[in-house]
């Protein structure tokens, strides 16, 4: 594409009710600039999909109403806690939990990414997870190589994948340097949206040092320019999480009232979805 560039407002537009939405975890690449956006449009009935867990973006998004289907291996805010508005959610029975493993979550989106109709895994056989999942197989080396039960894993093809970068360009390629699930990410999902904390004069593609760790604008619909996009959750290479207002989260939204007000604040008043630290 010859230039791929346009605003949050629009990257969070182009997310219908009902799509499938595949997120970083905390420490890879959030672009908490357009779930702010997301939750300012009123999105709804969202599949999320966390890569291979998810944390303050998912808790977000679920705490507003966002999400009617959680698929990930784990919810977690890390050193903070548990995640308040989706335990919450969890209690009342608001949530649809499509439970999985980390090598699971990958071994679907491999699968969608290879164009094929599942992966075959080992590590979850004899787990209790079987039980739970009808949409998985089990099945035996078709060669007859090995021995015992193999699990089929159905592939895992996101509508949307939604990532923040340290670097884009205006082709629509993006740096994600050695966070390699946001590649895997890309080539699994029909489209991807990317915002990034600067934009690259020139082709990434073209520097010898950085091509190696770009995602290719030909799986990237579209780019938004964020600075500080990942805040405030940090992003790897560039800055950390911003403390003290991750601790005023979470004691704010362990309440229903707390977290309304929270995103009166960050969210809902005028241009406070681009708030950044």
């Amino acid at each position: 594409m010859s230039d791929s560039l346009t605003t949050i407002e629009d990257l969070a537009a182009r997310i219908p009710d009902g799509a499938k939405l595949a997120l970083a975890p905390d420490y890879s690449g959030c672009s908490m600039a357009t779930i702010r956006a997301l939750i300012a449009r009123g999105v709804r009935d969202l599949h999320v999909v966390g890569v291979p867990s998810v944390g303050f973006q998912g808790d977000m998004l679920i705490g507003a109403g966002c999400v009617a289907t959680l698929e990930t291996a784990a919810v977690t805010l890390d050193e903070y806690g548990p995640a308040p508005r989706f335990t919450a959610a969890i209690k009342a029975g608001n949530l649809r939990i499509i439970d999985g493993t980390c090598p699971a979550i990958h071994s679907g989106l491999q699968a969608a990414e290879k164009g094929i109709p599942f992966m075959p895994v080992r590590g979850i056989v004899g787990s209790d997870l079987l039980t739970h999942r009808d949409d998985w197989t089990t099945g035996t080396d078709p060669f007859g190589e090995e021995d015992g039960p193999i699990v089929m894993v159905k592939a895992i093809r996101p509508d949307f994948t939604l990532i923040h970068a340290p670097l884009a360009d205006r082709h629509g390629n993006a740096w994600i340097g050695v966070r390699r699930e946001m590649m895997l990410m890309a080539h699994a999902s029909r489209e991807t949206l990317v915002t990034a904390d600067e934009i690259y004069d020139g082709d990434l593609l073209a520097d010898e040092k950085l091509a190696p760790g770009t995602i290719p604008g030909l799986y990237v619909s579209a780019v938004a320019e964020a600075k500080n996009g990942a805040w405030p959750v940090g992003l790897f290479g560039r800055y950390g999480g911003d403390d003290a207002h991750l601790r005023d989260y979470l004691e704010r939204a362990r309440t229903e009232e707390g977290f309304a007000s929270y995103l009166d604040e960050f969210v809902h008043a005028p241009h406070a979805h681009k708030a950044a630290g």
